[in-house]
């Protein structure tokens, strides 16, 4: 008998490092075929496929049933990053020596310095406790911005909005993608959202891998993270991505005392800690990554990541959230009618590629939804 589970062990034995040498031999193939299929050069162009429009009109009925779903006794909520940390008063400066070809926009005179205000918030399209693995989201809105906005309906809007979320690609490629995968989520099928059928080659192994990781554990505060906008935008004649990185550095030395994880809003408590109870302030850079056609950097797909070996990125700004106090009822209202859009902006810094197509229309029709049921029109 000993040596029969002597035997049953070597085999046993045998049989995992045989898978484990298969596991890694696949994994090498899928990085080969991964690195083929995905390399340069790339269009500086969209490229629109048939019948965006009609599964934009899908997505669009999918994203009201899910304020739907959510809304709360009193209150409708947004589709995505329901639950806000605040809304803040911001100062966005213009970097005082800022190299002449990124002098677009907003950013063409160097040390302007422009109100804004800024949201963070959880990516969950439903309010949770912070200490639940999640996206964070921080939104920009510029205030009193010259020029042609990009909404002809709105021409008087003066606003300049930059939209981000904690991780630096999507877990979709397109807006055909995404009509899928919100729909999948809409039906509670979350499952379905990566795996829509038996065939293998549907199955969407990388995406589930990529919105795993952007479910982060939660940051010491959202003052320590870092946002990216994932999708692409013009930056005057070139296409570009957004960052906005920490920056401790510019600030006073500040150490923000532990917080209480078990709470379900320490990260507001955090926020209300540094800004409000200690009056320190809290500083961040914004940055842009400039797209390079030869290198793999497309801008109908935004699960891919443009590497920074590729493409640097350039600090143009730098943010300030000066000492304030926040949390207020009337404060906290406020931010929840407030409406934060990528195509609130100019020309120069115009949204392009297909989730920001999409963005156009889902956003605008949310929002007004929303603003209509909480009677804040």
């Amino acid at each position: 008998m000993k040596r029969l589970w002597m035997r049953l062990g070597a085999f046993l034995g045998k049989a995992l490092l045989c898978l484990l040498v298969l596991g890694l031999l696949g994994w090498a193939l899928a990085t080969a075929w991964f690195a083929w299929q995905h390399r340069g050069p790339v269009s500086t162009q969209e490229l629109i496929p048939n019948g965006e429009a009609a599964m934009t009109q899908d997505i669009i009925q999918t994203a009201v049933r899910i304020v739907d779903q959510h809304r709360e006794s009193t209150r409708y909520l947004r589709d995505a990053h329901a639950k806000a940390h605040g809304c803040f008063k911001a100062e966005v400066q213009v970097l005082s020596e800022l190299a002449a070809e990124l002098r677009q926009g907003v950013f063409s005179e160097p040390g302007k310095t422009w109100q804004a205000t800024l949201r963070l918030s959880n990516g969950n399209a439903y309010p949770q406790f912070d200490s639940i693995r999640d996206a964070r989201g921080m939104a920009i809105k510029l205030h009193d911005v010259p020029g042609k906005q990009l909404l002809d309906d709105q021409p008087g809007r003066g606003e300049q909005d930059f939209v981000m979320f904690s991780h630096p690609n999507f877990f979709v490629s397109d807006v055909a993608e995404y009509r899928q995968n919100v729909a999948a989520q809409a039906d509670g099928k979350k499952l379905l959202a990566f795996f829509p059928g038996w065939d293998p080659r549907t199955w969407q192994v990388r995406h589930l891998i990529i919105a795993l990781a952007t479910l982060s554990p939660a940051p010491e505060s959202p003052t320590r993270t870092t946002y990216f906008s994932v999708s692409p935008y013009k930056f005057g004649e070139a296409n570009a991505k957004f960052r906005v990185v920490p920056d401790p550095g510019s600030c006073p030395a500040y150490t923000l005392p532990a917080q209480n994880r078990e709470l379900p809003n320490f990260l507001r408590n955090a926020l209300y800690q540094q800004l409000s109870t200690d009056r320190m302030p809290a500083c961040f850079v914004l940055q842009i990554q400039r797209q390079d056609p030869g290198k793999y950097m497309p801008i109908e797909d935004t699960s891919i990541e443009w590497q920074e070996n590729d493409a640097p990125f350039e600090t143009v700004a730098r943010i300030t959230l000066p000492a304030q106090d926040f949390d207020t009822p009337a404060l906290n209202l406020q931010c929840d009618n407030q409406s934060f859009n990528p195509w609130f902006g100019l020309e120069a810094h115009r949204p392009i590629g297909g989730i920001n197509r999409l963005r156009k229309a889902v956003y605008e029709a949310v929002s007004d939804y929303r603003h209509a049921r909480n009677q804040a029109m």
